[in-house]
């Protein structure tokens, strides 16, 4: 009689499963977060395309006798009151949106991380006094504080790129506080210690690697954040100066003619809430499949 052994099957056991895999299983269930990505990836791709997608400048006057023009098959989102085509200043203005928001969230992150890992690891007496600077900026109002800085220094992208920074480090600083606080107690510190591993090389080698997550997260809702204030400067007039096209510029100028020609200030303003919420929703979407907590569900 012979004994029948079973198949060997292919499927790895579920322990050698990194974290990865369960995060990016955890990303696809998320339906919103998978189409806010795909929609966010096309708006990318937009923005860094925008001289091949379009035929003209975003500052040449090709259309002076068409000026305030309606939307058409020929100029998508009409013309403006200086006869430039609207959805070539709208795809450029992604570009200075966006980029703005990226380097912002760097700025925000390169500031936040140091802070918020030697809060959360050393504790005591620097833990209180970086948490005291946070509440400071916490109960300013951020548009309030942007607003007279962007005055004092006369706008333009590099200043209004610090100024995003300035107000967005302190997101990205709690949840690395946060973060950190949680593993500085774990065996695999305290064995790095025990070993003779100085302050800083366990915090390079073993915090920060492993606080990656929120970094990541961090970095992702400080881009909507870095938006909004530029959008809200430029409308303000303190922001990027014209003729570099600017959604928040362009809201500005779009209310002057809101009742007669609504195309100039609706197009603008769709273009930056449906940018804000897609990365909003994308990165909402990356926290929930970065969270430690549900690993290995």
């Amino acid at each position: 009689m012979s004994i029948s052994t079973p198949a060997p099957t292919t499927d790895l056991p579920s322990k050698s499963r990194g974290a990865a895999y369960y995060a990016w299983h955890r990303f696809l269930a998320n339906k919103g977060a998978v189409v806010s990505g795909a929609l966010l990836l096309f708006i990318l791709l937009m923005a860094v395309f925008a001289p091949f997608l379009t035929g003209v400048g975003p500052n040449e006057q090709k259309y002076l006798t068409s000026v305030l023009s309606f939307p058409s098959a020929e100029h998508w989102f009409g013309i403006d009151d200086l006869g430039r085509d609207y959805f070539t200043r709208i795809v450029h203005g992604a570009r200075v949106s966006i980029s703005i928001g990226l380097v912002a969230a760097t700025f925000s992150v390169l500031i936040g991380l140091p802070l918020g890992a030697i809060a959360g690891y050393f504790g005591g007496t620097m833990d209180w006094f970086i948490m005291r600077i946070i509440e400071i900026f916490s109960v300013v109002p951020p548009l309030l504080a942007a607003l007279l800085l962007a005055a004092l220094s006369n706008g333009g992208y590099f200043n209004i790129v610090l100024i995003a920074a300035l107000f967005g480090w302190v997101q990205v600083c709690l949840m690395v506080r946060a973060q950190v606080m949680a593993f500085r107690n774990k065996e695999f510190i305290r064995a790095a210690q025990a070993l003779g591993g100085s302050t800083w090389y366990i915090i390079m080698r073993h915090i920060i690697p492993n606080s990656i997550s929120p970094i990541i997260v961090g970095f992702v809702l400080a881009i909507p954040l870095a938006m909004m204030l530029e959008a809200g400067l430029s409308f303000l007039g303190v922001g990027i100066p014209p003729p570099t096209p600017s959604w928040g510029q362009m809201i500005n100028l779009g209310i002057s003619f809101m009742f007669y020609y609504w195309h100039l200030a609706l197009f603008p303003t769709l273009a930056l809430a449906i940018t804000v919420l897609v990365v909003t929703m994308f990165g909402d979407g990356l926290r929930d499949a970065l969270d430690p907590t549900l690993k290995g569900r």
